[in-house]
C-alpha cells in the first residue's frame, strides 16, 4: 500500500473525494473497478482506494469477486482457503471467512477456492442476498473482478454496485477496446462513475493530477 504522505496516496484520496461527490442525490456504497484487459493495475488501484476509505474512519469491505485469478488475498497477505466461494456454495458464513487487515477497519473477502462456474455463482441469488447482508454491516464494499472483455464476470457485478470506476493503462490498452469496454458496462446498465489514467509518465507532484473524469 503507499505510504500516506506519498503524491500516489494523495492522488487516491483525490479519487476518493471525487467518487463522493459523483453523486448528491445518492450514495455510493458500492463501487466496482473494472479494467478492459488485465494488468492494468486494477487489484492495485482498489487494494489502495480501499485503504484510503478505511483511513478517512470508514468501515470497509474489500471482496475479490475474480474467481479465476484472485489476487485480493496476496495484497493483503490474507488466507484463500475459504472465502466467497465457501459461502455461496454453503459450506461457511460470510462471518467465518471475513478476514482482518493491518488497517484498521479494512476487512477481506478474499474470493476462496476457484469454482467450476464463476458466472453462476455471481449471478445468484444467493450473492444477492449476500450483498445486501453486507451493505448493512460496511460503509463501503469494493469490489474486484476480471477484466470485462475476458468474461462476463464483470458485468454480472457491475449491476449490483452503485458505480463502476474504469482503469485504463496509459500506452497498453487501445481507444477502440477501452470503449468496448464502456460499451459493455452500458449495455447492462452499469454506471460509469470515471476513468483512472494508470501509468501515465509524469512528474511525482503531478499524479494527482492524472485521475480523469471522475
Amino acid at each position: 500500500m503507499a505510504n500516506p504522505k506519498s503524491s500516489s496516496s494523495e492522488a487516491y484520496r483525490k479519487l476518493r473525494t471525487n467518487i463522493q461527490f459523483s453523486s448528491i442525490d445518492s450514495q455510493i456504497q458500492t463501487i466496482m473497478i473494472a479494467s478492459a484487459l488485465s494488468g492494468e493495475g486494477k487489484t492495485t488501484t482498489i487494494g489502495n482506494l480501499a485503504v484510503t476509505y478505511a483511513q478517512e474512519g470508514k468501515k470497509v469491505l474489500l471482496m475479490d469477486t475474480d474467481l479465476r485469478k484472485p489476487a485480493v488475498h496476496r495484497m493483503f497477505n490474507v488466507p484463500n482457503h475459504v472465502g466467497l466461494t465457501s459461502v455461496l456454495s454453503s459450506q461457511y458464513k460470510v462471518t467465518e471467512v471475513l478476514r482482518e487487515t493491518d488497517v484498521e477497519g479494512l476487512h477481506v473477502l478474499s474470493s476462496g477456492p476457484i469454482p467450476p462456474n464463476p458466472s453462476e455463482m455471481l449471478g445468484s441469488r444467493k450473492m444477492t442476498a449476500l450483498l445486501e447482508n453486507l451493505k448493512e454491516e460496511y460503509d463501503v464494499i469494493l469490489f474486484d473482478t476480471p477484466p470485462v472483455l475476458a468474461v462476463t464476470d464483470a458485468l454480472i457485478i457491475s449491476s449490483l454496485c452503485d458505480g463502476v470506476i474504469l482503469v485504463v493503462s496509459a500506452g497498453k490498452v487501445k481507444k477502440d477496446l477501452v470503449k468496448k469496454a464502456k460499451a459493455h458496462l452500458e449495455h447492462v446498465n452499469a454506471r460509469i462513475l470515471g476513468a483512472v489514467l494508470n501509468n501515465v509518465q509524469v512528474p511525482k507532484n503531478r499524479i494527482a493530477d492524472y485521475i480523469e473524469n471522475v
